[in-house]
């Protein structure tokens, strides 16, 4: 039975990385995978999921106006060719429609889906794409991450190229360790509540 999976954490934890092996997984035992990954983060290579350890794959690309069922119909034309999981990186980028859309993917064509996604931006607010998987997926899988301080990371800070964080801006801003750094609540409230 298929179902929606959202592996969700804080920056730094290995959603890529754990995509990556699923996909091998997979793949090794002779299924038909495809990965999808957001148009807007380009930081390594378009049409590419790649890790911070050097793992990386090909991806389809989405946006917010991609259609997912569309999609997955055209590198899906029939039976014979199916699908057997589909795998989304940055998955907070997704639409609520898109998530709707996964949910049919599941529901009615059977296709799992296991999607990777931060939960909340540099504010502490949960992403579109987040906030609709967290409330629509079968099965919710938290990825561990450590603050400097060792305890849990669960909260993201955007930086300036000075190092003082950000309190205010535009929600998406793509960026890697340069930018962001993941951080317990409480160092997070310190410096952003």
């Amino acid at each position: 039975m298929a179902q929606l999976y959202f592996y969700y954490s804080a920056m730094n934890a290995g959603k890529s990385t754990t995509l990556l092996q699923s996909a091998y997984n997979y793949r090794e035992r002779g299924m038909r995978v495809e990965i999808f990954t957001a148009a807007l983060d380009d930081r390594y290579h378009v049409g590419k999921v790649a890790s911070r350890i050097g793992l990386q794959a090909d991806a389809h690309l989405y946006s917010d106006d991609t259609d997912m069922l569309a999609a997955v119909e055209k590198i899906q034309p029939n039976e014979n060719k199916r699908i057997d999981c589909l795998l989304i990186d940055e998955a907070q980028f997704l639409t609520k429609h898109q998530v709707q859309q996964l949910t049919h993917l599941v529901d009615d064509l059977g296709i799992p889906v296991l999607a990777y996604g931060l939960r909340t931006d540099f504010q502490g607010e949960t992403f579109e794409g987040s906030k609709y998987l967290l409330a629509w997926a079968d099965k919710l899988v938290e990825l561990k991450t450590v603050c400097h301080c060792g305890r849990k990371a669960n909260f993201v800070v955007r930086r300036d190229e000075t190092g003082k964080p950000i309190r205010d801006g535009e929600q998406v801003q793509v960026g890697g360790n340069d930018s962001y750094e993941s951080m317990c609540r409480k160092h997070f409230r310190e410096l952003i509540w």
